[in-house]
Order: structure tokens, then sequence, then C-alpha cells
């Protein structure tokens, strides 16, 4: 893969998993990084010092991504310490695991706001900051094509985000900036685990042909070759990344 050296990369929600495993990705391949995260500083600031260890260039920035005047501060700061933004990948989100009739209206609010609004808010802004050639990557889920009980609320705000990410890679396109989505199967990562048992995390790591759990660095590996020069044919698609769950 060539290098992204040059590029410069904003992370929604990098201080932890997935997210966090992207962004080192892209650094040990050139790319400037801009580490977004909400409550998790700390965290943020190790991803940081492991990318700034190896010779990279790093910020991390506190921005709630569900608040638009909050993304657009998170844009301008990235671009005033940078120079541009290159590459956008929207990886922000929670997992609300629970039956559609045990759920409570500010749970509903809150995973459209994190999960769904947060990438229209992306979007919206990259729309016009978002270099030329530019690309973006949305993390949404495999259970969009599956009939999972107690991910409803969850599945429905990624099914939004993957058309919105579709839309956003036909207005985009005369300027040679490409969308895609990438939808994981079942990943070990803190945020998989909340509320499941053991013998959730046995059951669902039967599902894949490959017999095991995603690690973060699968995911991560598909996100570095969709912004690599190799991918610039690739837009508006939705790769599964789940072992052969589906």
């Amino acid at each position: 893969m060539k290098s992204l050296q040059g590029k410069v990369a904003l992370v929604t929600g990098a201080s932890r998993g997935i997210g966090a495993e992207i962004a080192l990705a892209l650094a040990r391949v050139g790319a400037k990084v801009v580490v977004n995260y909400v409550q998790n500083q700390s965290a943020a600031d190790n991803v940081c010092a492991e990318i700034l260890k190896h010779h990279g260039e790093c910020i991390a920035v506190q921005a709630n991504v569900s608040d638009p005047a909050a993304v657009k501060m998170l844009f301008a700061q990235s671009i005033s310490h940078f120079g541009s933004i290159d590459l956008l990948i929207n990886n922000a989100g929670i997992l609300l695991f629970k039956e559609i009739t045990n759920i409570q209206d500010d749970e509903f609010d809150r995973i459209i706001d994190i999960n769904f609004k947060s990438v229209f808010y992306a979007l919206r802004e990259a729309s016009t900051k978002i270099s030329d050639n530019g690309r973006v990557v949305t993390i949404s889920s495999t259970v969009t094509r599956m009939m999972l009980p107690k991910y409803g609320a969850y599945a429905a705000t990624k099914a939004a985000v993957e058309q919105l990410t579709r839309t956003f890679a036909r207005e985009m396109g005369t300027r040679g900036i490409t969308a895609n989505i990438v939808s994981p199967g079942p990943v070990d990562t803190e945020l998989f685990r909340v509320g499941k048992t053991i013998q959730d995390i046995e059951r669902m790591s039967a599902m894949a042909a490959l017999g095991r759990l995603g690690k973060v660095d699968d995911i991560a590996q598909v996100v570095l070759f969709l912004v690599s020069d190799e991918a610039r044919w690739i837009n508006g698609q939705n790769i599964a990344i789940n072992g052969g769950i589906i």
C-alpha cells in the first residue's frame, strides 16, 4: 500500500476500540491524525502518544459530535492545526442492546443523536471542508443485514448512516471524493461486550464461519485500504467485515 504521507485524517470516536486502531493504522502509513474524543482524554492522549512515539503527527480534540456546533469546531481546529482534512472516518457511536419494548424515550433519543446525527453533522461539514479527492469511511454494522433481537434501535441508526453515506458519495463525486461504508460483524471491544453475557458472546463468536470474534485490526486494515489510492474506484459501497456471518 502506498504511503498516506501528507494526508490529514480525522477519526471520530478514536480514543478506544476500533477508532483507536484506525487512528494508529493511518499514522503508521504516514497520515497526520486528529483523534476525536468526547470524555476520555486520557485514552485519547495515549493514542496520540503512541503515534508520536513512532514519529507521527497527532492531536487529540475533544468534541461531542452529536452537537453541530462542536462538529464545526472540530473541523475548524483540525484545519487550523494541520491545514486541511483529507480523510474522514465516521466511527463515533454507542451500542444499545435492548429489546424494543424496553427502550425508553431518552435511550432512543441518545442513540439517534450519537450514532445518526453525528454522522449527518460530520458529512455536512465535510461537504465544504474536506479536500478534493478526499476519502470518507463510515463505520456501520453487519446487524443491518440481520434480524437480531435487542439490536433494533442500534441497527436502525446504522442503516440510516449507510444511506447518508451513499448519498454523500453521489453528491461529492464530481470533486473526486469517495465515500464508503464498512460493516463489521461482532468485534471484541469494550463497546461490544456491554450488556452481554458470556453465553451471548460465545454464541455470536460461533456465528462466523471463521469461528471467532473480529479484532480491531481486522477492521482497521480494510479502512486503510479504502482511503488509499488503490481504492480510488470504489465509491458508495458497503463492505461487510464479519468472518462469514452472512
